[in-house]
């Protein structure tokens, strides 16, 4: 693994970042830019990588070295990246090592972007973020946080946690055997088999929450668990997952490429900015129904008395994905209190999906929030399974059978 350090105050990350990726049983060789060795020294690197740490195209005469480090990565993560890298990696510029070794790579790219907001947000910086993801680099951040100088804003590094499960998710994309640990897909695959090797799974989870005014929102009782079990199936069995998480209680699993969203319209502008590369997508998430017509700016005093709430529908991004979708197989949720069975075939013939997972809520030992579910898979060519409970991990595991199995038949 390539660990690139450029110089931000975000560099002292690195060191944890390097400590986070060998504990995963990950050889890391960090190369430094001569900006990055003011903020975080290449000794700290070198001892928590246990290798030499590389700044000089010049440091051995004669060799190639920028060849040699690009041919031998798996995968390559630069963290912090600061636009001045993001701009040379953009242009191929290679006027040092760091900049000539990922020109030379080609392989998985996982970028951690770390600048002030107005770099961030600049036309220049936008325009060299899209030239880099149409060549296939994953984003992992910036965050809105708190920035040097005390300034506050989007443009933070992502924390080191979350760029090690978008380096896992970049290795999950390819068939290198990178990580050999418990904790990541490549070792899921050798114990689940690989029915889903090589597809790419865009999974949503948890609820959306529509704001009434700043601190208070409609949504529902999802704990985002059946979408996280489905992510941990189909990475289990080789899939490359795509998470988009609500605001539920239940973490992402390691391995998966997690998007936060809150809203529908954010659930929504997701998805569908993601569609086209998936194979298929499960929609697990409770994206509420109703939303209110006008959020306030301000707290609602209760002192003003009880306020006129007018809602409106949210969006059917189901419905949409199926009018768009071209090869991907799709699947829908049907959470019920009635009928579960009766309202998933309404669901299924009214949407125009693969399948639907019609499964019971409102009870304290199956939906949201619990351990199992009482549900049906019903298919639209009429190969259903019918309603029985199960946990969450057992459900999740038959749905990416039923989806091996679509996915191959469309092959």
């Amino acid at each position: 693994m390539l660990l690139g350090i450029t110089g931000g105050i975000a560099a002292y990350k690195a060191a944890f970042l390097a400590r986070l990726l060998t504990g995963e049983g990950a050889d890391v060789t960090a190369v430094m830019t001569d900006a990055a060795t003011r903020f975080v020294g290449a000794d700290t690197l070198a001892a928590l990588t246990g290798r030499r740490v590389h700044r000089s195209l010049w440091e051995r005469p004669g060799a190639v070295i920028h060849v040699a480090l690009a041919h031998d990565a798996d995968v390559a993560v630069v963290a912090p990246a600061t636009a001045n890298a993001i701009a040379r990696f953009a242009l191929g510029i290679a006027d040092d090592l760091l900049s000539s070794t990922i020109l030379e790579y080609d392989g998985p790219l996982v970028l951690a972007p770390a600048m002030h907001t107005g770099m961030w947000t600049a036309e220049a910086t936008r325009r060299n973020v899209a030239v880099l993801g149409e060549r296939g680099a994953r984003f992992v951040g910036p965050v809105e946080g708190a920035l040097a100088h005390g300034d506050e804003g989007p443009g933070r590094m992502a924390e080191p946690d979350a760029i090690l499960d978008a380096v896992v998710a970049a290795l999950a994309m390819t068939s290198t055997a990178g990580m050999s640990t418990a904790g990541t897909s490549t070792a899921r695959r050798s114990t689940t088999g690989t029915s889903l090797a090589g597809r790419r799974l865009l999974v949503t989870a948890g609820p959306t929450h529509e704001p009434i005014d700043p601190v208070r929102f409609v949504g529902n009782r999802s704990s985002g668990r059946m979408g996280v079990a489905v992510a941990e199936a189909a990475l289990a069995r080789g899939a490359a997952v795509t998470l988009i998480l609500g605001p539920g209680t239940v973490g992402p699993p390691r391995g998966a490429e997690v998007v936060r969203i809150e809203t529908a319209d954010e659930l929504r502008d997701a998805v569908l900015s993601r569609f086209n590369e998936a194979d298929a997508v499960v929609m697990a998430a409770a994206v509420a129904d109703f939303r209110p017509k006008a959020s306030a700016d301000a707290k609602l005093k209760k002192d003003a008395g009880v306020p006129d709430l007018v809602l409106e529908p949210t969006p059917d991004i189901l419905r949409e994905l199926a009018e768009r979708r071209t090869r991907q197989v799709l699947v829908g949720f049907a959470a019920e209190t009635g009928d579960v069975v009766a309202e998933g075939r309404r669901k299924l013939a009214s949407k125009g999906v693969d399948l639907v997972v019609a499964n019971a809520v409102g009870r304290p030992d199956t939906g949201f929030g619990s351990e199992r579910n009482e549900a049906a898979i019903l298919a639209a060519d009429g190969d259903d399974e019918p309603l029985r409970s199960t946990t969450k991990a057992e459900l999740a595991a038959a749905i990416c059978e039923r989806l091996a199995r679509a996915l191959d038949a469309r092959a």
